[in-house]
C-alpha cells in the first residue's frame, strides 16, 4: 500500500493478504468440478463450456452405472431444530429467544444503559447453565439459561438465570470489575467513536489510502477487538479506571483488505473517550 507504513498510525499488515491468497487457492483445488485438467485443456478454477461440461457428466454417469444414466446427487435439507433441547443439548434458537426475553425485566429495562445510550441493558450472551450438584446426570433435570448483560449506567454485569422450563427467574447476580468478552454492538460502538475522535485520523488516512474512500461508519471495517485492563504506570490517566470501565482495544481490518494496526489506541466505552498509551 506504496508508503501507509511509514505516514500513519496504522500499519498495514501484509501477512493478512498472503493467507487470504493462500486460502483462496485451497479452494480452488478442493472444489468439486476444478481439480486437474480435462482432456481439452481446461485447467481447475476455469469453466468449460456448458455443453460439453454436461456432456463429460453425462458420459461419466452412463461408464459408473454399467452405461446407464445416474440421477444427480440430493442434499438433503438439516433436519428442523426443536423449539426446545433436551438434557444438556445446546440451547436452540427459540430457547436463546425467550430466555433472554424472560430474563429482561420491566424493572431492569428501565434502570440500566446500553452501549450507545439507549433504554435497558447491553446483551452480551446467553448460555446452558450448569446443573446443581444434586442434578448432574439425572436425563430430567431442568435446563436452565444463564443470560448476562452489561448496565453501563453503573458499570455492572448482570448474569439472570432462568429456569427454561417454568419461564421463570430462578437467580439474579450482580458483579462490578468483571469484564466478559465484547459483544459485536459494543466492538461497533468503540470504532465509531474511535473514527469520531482526533485519535482516528490515522485509522481513516490508512482506509483512504486503501481504499480510495472516506471511511465514514464501522459498517466499512471488519473488527475484531479485546477488552483491556489498566495496568500501572503503562497508560496516560484518562485510562487508569479501565477494568472497571468497559474498555476496548480494537483490531480493525479493511473489508477485502489488510489489518490496521491500532493497538496503541484505547476506547472507554463507559466514559466515551478514546486515549493512545504512553507505550
Amino acid at each position: 500500500m506504496r508508503n501507509i507504513v511509514h505516514r500513519h498510525l496504522g500499519k498495514m499488515v501484509a501477512g493478512t493478504a498472503i493467507a487470504v491468497a493462500g486460502t483462496a487457492a485451497m479452494v480452488a483445488v478442493t472444489l468439486p468440478g476444478t481439480a486437474g485438467a480435462d482432456d481439452n485443456g481446461t485447467r481447475a478454477g476455469q469453466s468449460a463450456p456448458q455443453a460439453a461440461g454436461a456432456a463429460g457428466a453425462a458420459g461419466a454417469g452412463e461408464a459408473a452405472a454399467g452405461g446407464r444414466a445416474v440421477a444427480p446427487g440430493v442434499v438433503e435439507a438439516a433436519p428442523a431444530e426443536g423449539q426446545r433441547g433436551e438434557g444438556r443439548d445446546p440451547l436452540t434458537d427459540d430457547e436463546l429467544e425467550r430466555a433472554e426475553k424472560i430474563a429482561l425485566s420491566r424493572q431492569l429495562f428501565r434502570s440500566s444503559e446500553s452501549v450507545d445510550g439507549d433504554r435497558g441493558p447491553q446483551p452480551l450472551g446467553v448460555d446452558l447453565a450448569e446443573p446443581e450438584a444434586d442434578e448432574a446426570g439425572r436425563p430430567d433435570a431442568p435446563r436452565r439459561a444463564d443470560v448476562t448483560f452489561y448496565d453501563y449506567r453503573d458499570d455492572t454485569l448482570v448474569t439472570r438465570t432462568v429456569d427454561l422450563g417454568t419461564g421463570k427467574v430462578v437467580a439474579t447476580g450482580t458483579q462490578h470489575g468483571v469484564q466478559p468478552p465484547l459483544s459485536r454492538a459494543e466492538k461497533a460502538e468503540a470504532a465509531g467513536l474511535l473514527i469520531a475522535d482526533p485519535l482516528g485520523s490515522g485509522l481513516k488516512a490508512d482506509y483512504q489510502d486503501a481504499t480510495g474512500k472516506a471511511l465514514t461508519s464501522p459498517d466499512q471495517l471488519q473488527l475484531s477487538g479485546a477488552v483491556y485492563r489498566a495496568a500501572p504506570g503503562a497508560q496516560p490517566a484518562v485510562l487508569d479506571e479501565c477494568g472497571e470501565h468497559r474498555c476496548v482495544r480494537l483490531f480493525p481490518k479493511i473489508k477485502n483488505g489488510p489489518w490496521v494496526d491500532a493497538r496503541q489506541l484505547v476506547i472507554d466505552l463507559s466514559a466515551r473517550k478514546v486515549a493512545r498509551l504512553d507505550r
